[in-house]
């Protein structure tokens, strides 16, 4: 019997230091494995579209259904629709509002009561003199064993005001994501209005390179029948040869670009891989709605998501920092149980337990001082977030505004050139086929056409991405790009 007791005490003994050992290593490795897993950090894009990186995930997408054997018709409308469904930054948007509502439910499981509930049975045997309490002579140092049969429910419930506040600013940071995914829908409307129209200008420039082909390939036939009739020399022959193939040769490379460029756009708004479509919609040209300098200022600091997420964000670390500071205040916490405890379920008799506790501060060690200090810094940095991102939106919308004005000159300017141009070949042709000028005056004048015609893309296609940039600088892409591009 002796034996057993010392046996079973030494176990006991074992098991109490094993439990000791591993209270003491579970939170460093529990805390070890937190801090060394990689973070994942949502890129947030800027607003203007030539600050969108190869690596942004607003050029991702997520590729839905499967693609047909058919090239499909794709109009500036349905690639915005399909964007706003599968672009891969709107998606990481979801996933960070999703993250940030976790975040909010944990500070609310801080402020309800927790309520647990166990049932145990166990069997015991006490050795009195193991804890200091002796056995008078006579009597056995040993007690038991004995069953203990013990149904409890337990609930414990802290009344902590910076619990309050924290939960305030998790609330005020799952708005702020919100706002942050509604931004994210903005710059998607962008992103897919600049590479849908550099698609149309790409096919543009596809179309005008394989006319100056044809003119070229016309030109150098025209030139050898002048040789061979005697009329032009042999270095004519060359020179329109010469320009035959460079003509060739911006054809193939125009091709390739607008190839790579409807990739570029099939990913950004998730079509299936290998999927064919062509452009239905042509370079749009309406004109720009009335609107002034001052009501679209007025607009962007009211309607841009970017603008009031930061403002939010700046709420959010007011709060955090008043609840930082509210760690110095009293906390009043209450732990209760209710349950049976008895030898088994049929003696057991019911007990309950009620406690009602005043927690005041008086040291911790400089940690509440330290979450102010940090608190503190942190508001610093979204107040001047705040501040930056204001006058950055009011360099925004005058860029907008002045891209507009100038691209919209370019435009007329384009337009008059490639006439002018024209004419300027058909009057080159006509002198080189009378025999009073060579083949260098038509080739000119075609490099002019060539030249006025790529002025005359670029212009357009920069004129429409201004009226886009314009939308999105005032805050409004999603609701008003299509009428400023008059998309059907």
């Amino acid at each position: 019997m002796q034996d057993q007791t010392s046996l079973f005490s030494s176990c006991s003994r074992i098991l109490l230091i094993l439990f000791a050992v591993g209270a003491m290593i579970l939170p460093v490795l529990a805390q070890t494995s937190i801090s060394t897993l990689p973070s994942t950090t949502i890129p947030t894009p800027q607003n203007g579209i030539s600050q969108i990186s190869q690596q942004s995930p607003f050029l991702g997408g997520t590729p839905s259904g499967k693609a047909t054997a058919e090239s499909i018709p794709l109009t500036l409308r349905d690639a915005i629709d399909r964007g706003l469904r599968y672009n891969l930054g709107l998606v990481f948007s979801g996933i960070s509002t999703r993250s940030a509502r976790a975040q909010r439910l944990k500070s609310l499981s801080e402020l309800l009561p927790h309520v647990d509930a166990r049932i145990g049975d166990s069997e015991q045997q006490i050795n009195l003199a193991a804890f200091g309490f002796p056995a008078p002579p006579g009597t056995p140092e040993i007690i038991g064993p004995f069953s203990v049969f013990d149904a409890r429910g337990t609930l414990t419930e802290s009344l902590d005001l910076h619990f309050w506040k924290n939960f305030r600013a998790a609330s005020e940071q799952v708005r702020a994501e919100q706002l942050g995914e509604q931004n994210a829908r903005e710059t998607v409307v962008l992103v897919i209005c600049d590479l849908y129209l550099e698609g149309l200008a790409n096919q543009a420039r596809v179309k005008s390179a394989q006319a100056q082909l044809t003119t070229a390939d016309t030109v150098y036939r025209q030139t050898l029948d002048l040789k061979n009739n005697g009329v032009a020399a042999g270095i004519d022959v060359l020179r329109s040869h010469v320009n035959l193939q460079s003509r060739q040769q911006r054809l193939l490379a125009v091709e390739n670009e607008y190839t790579k460029q409807k990739l570029t756009l099939a990913r950004a708004i998730g079509l299936p891989a290998g999927q064919q479509f062509d452009f239905s919609d042509a370079m749009p040209n309406p004109e720009v709605p009335p609107v002034s300098l001052e009501k679209a200022l007025a607009d962007a600091y009211q309607n841009r998501y970017d603008y009031r997420r930061s403002a939010s964000l700046v709420h959010a670390a007011e709060t955090s920092r008043s609840a930082a500071v509210l760690q110095r205040a009293p906390s009043l916490h209450f732990d209760g149980d209710y349950g049976t405890i008895g030898e088994n379920p049929g003696t057991a008799h019911p007990t309950y337990t009620a406690a009602l506790s005043l927690r005041i501060p008086v040291f911790e060690g400089g940690k509440i001082q330290s979450d102010v200090q940090q608190a503190d810094a942190v508001l610093a940095q979204r107040q001047a977030e705040l501040e930056d991102l204001r006058g950055r939106i009011d360099q925004e919308v005058r860029t907008a505004f002045l891209d507009l004005d100038a691209s919209a000159r370019q435009v007329q300017v384009a337009q008059s050139s490639v006439q002018l141009a024209g004419e300027q070949l058909v009057q080159a042709r006509d002198r080189f086929r009378a025999g009073v000028s060579g083949s260098l005056e038509v080739v000119e004048s075609q490099q002019t056409v060539a030249g006025a015609e790529e002025d005359l893309i670029s212009s357009m296609y920069a004129y429409n991405l201004a009226k886009a940039a314009l939308a999105r600088s005032t805050g409004l892409a999603e609701k008003s790009v299509k009428d400023f591009l008059g998309v059907r």
